[in-house]
């Protein structure tokens, strides 16, 4: 059993468990970026995209678990988090989108569930949306789909904790340590802002999709969560007692369980 961390302070001081060793990891070269990815595992591919201004790090109490379930396991640091690069050109989702697809090409993998984090929810489920033939599911954690979705923000102690601790990653990890502000306000431009996905669109998306959130996500309204599950064909709501929008660290064994739930109803 993996120790909770409600309150992310061993996060804050600590990051998250560490990544095992890769059987595989390298960069990927795609529209203006360097993409980072590292593979571990073998068996049915599983993609996991971590949340907006984070790393592929913070899936650290993920890799083994579902490694262990029998599964390959790919990281990728988005264009301009972590380790990968980017251009001048603003975030958006379809871009980053781009470059999941292009590490799929790299790497030989024809087709892979994905678990996606908040922005890299949106990430996953864009993806999905637009090359279904090689997405064989999606977990959408704790994220919208348009712009009504979001709760006002307030901050919190936990927020705070979380956001100190992706400072300290990305001056640690990027290539451009010193312009962490610069990348939280662009990045906060396109969350404002995208994604746009209309009753319609959602409609079309072909692919089985999981619709989680936490009992007490800070961000994302559970109406919301509850019209995506009712308005994409295949889907399902799940939620999760008793954490919020950072459940993959709070309680690893609750967010695992429901991964795993997921990756057995797509078999």
């Amino acid at each position: 059993m993996t120790a909770k961390d409600d309150e992310l302070v061993k996060f804050e001081a600590e990051g998250a468990l560490p990544l095992p060793a890769p059987d595989e990891q390298g960069f990927v070269e795609n529209e203006g970026a360097r993409i980072w990815y590292a593979s571990y595992g073998a068996g049915p591919v599983v993609i996991l995209l971590h949340g907006g201004l984070g790393n592929s790090g913070n899936w650290g109490y993920q890799v083994p678990d579902l490694v262990e379930a029998g599964h390959r396991i790919v990281v990728i640091d988005s264009r301009g988090h972590g380790r990968s690069t980017r251009d001048a050109r603003p975030y958006s989702y379809h871009l980053m989108a781009s470059d999941v697809l292009a590490v799929m090409d790299h790497a030989g993998i024809g087709e892979a569930a994905l678990v996606g984090w908040s922005d890299g929810a949106c990430t996953s489920l864009v993806l999905a949306d637009q090359q279904p033939e090689r997405v064989c599911g999606v977990f959408f954690f704790a994220c919208n789909m348009d712009p009504g979705g979001t709760r006002e923000f307030k901050a919190t102690p936990v927020i705070d904790r979380c956001f100190s601790r992706h400072r300290k990653d990305y001056q640690a990890l990027s290539a451009t340590p010193d312009k962490f502000e610069a990348f939280v306000t662009d990045v906060s431009k396109m969350m404002a802002t995208e994604p746009n996905y209309t009753a319609e669109q959602l409609a079309g998306i072909k692919v089985p999709v999981t619709i989680a959130l936490g009992e007490h996500d800070e961000f994302i309204l559970p109406d919301h969560a509850d019209y995506l599950a009712r308005t994409i064909p295949e889907a399902e709501f799940v939620s999760l007692p008793g954490v919020s929008h950072f459940a993959p660290l709070q309680q690893p064994d609750l967010f695992n369980r429901a991964v795993r739930a997921f990756l057995k109803r797509i078999e």
